[in-house]
């Protein structure tokens, strides 16, 4: 995302004015409007000064890559390079899983606040799931504290394994 859409995204959640974001965060209100319109582009301290006058705070998040790994059986299992967070509303939905994932009971929601119904979600995702399902349903937190309990295929357990444990190594 470009800083500009950024900065205009967090105005809006903030339900702020150009006028009294730029004026919290010390500029202008022009200055403001060309930066959310792409005409100038902030400095790093700058957008970061603006995002935090707006209750937000910029961050670098590493990004997920997976790697698809193909079982002795020709089935494929995508691995993430590392856990994947979720936002807490996403990470304890209710959720109905689509049609390639969960197709014994298309209808069935799963609520991901109780465990063993989030645990089930997990095992489906990592089982049959490519990257967007993985990047849409699973918490790495939360994984980790499922991970000895779910019943997973041994080649599917086994091509999770590194990264599940290299995220509790540094958890620890």
């Amino acid at each position: 995302m470009e800083p500009g859409s950024l900065i205009a995204v967090v105005r809006h959640r903030a339900q702020l004015s150009q006028g009294e974001l730029a004026e919290r965060a010390g500029t202008s209100r022009p200055t403001l409007s060309s930066y959310e319109h792409g005409h100038r582009s902030p400095t790093l301290s700058t957008a970061a000064r603006i995002l935090a006058a707006a209750d937000h705070e910029l961050t670098a998040v590493p990004i997920v890559r997976f790697e698809e790994r193909t079982t002795r059986r020709g089935r494929t299992v995508a691995v993430p390079s590392h856990l994947p967070r979720l936002p807490p509303a996403q990470a304890l939905a209710t959720v109905r899983l689509p049609l390639h994932l969960h197709w014994s009971a298309p209808r069935r929601s799963f609520d991901l606040r109780d465990r063993a119904q989030r645990a089930r979600v997990y095992e489906i995702v990592l089982r049959e799931g490519g990257p967007m399902d993985v990047l849409t349903y699973v918490d790495g937190v939360l994984l980790t504290e499922l991970w000895p309990d779910l019943v997973l295929p041994r080649e599917v357990r086994a091509a999770w394994a590194t990264v599940v444990d290299q995220a509790m190594t540094e958890a620890a």
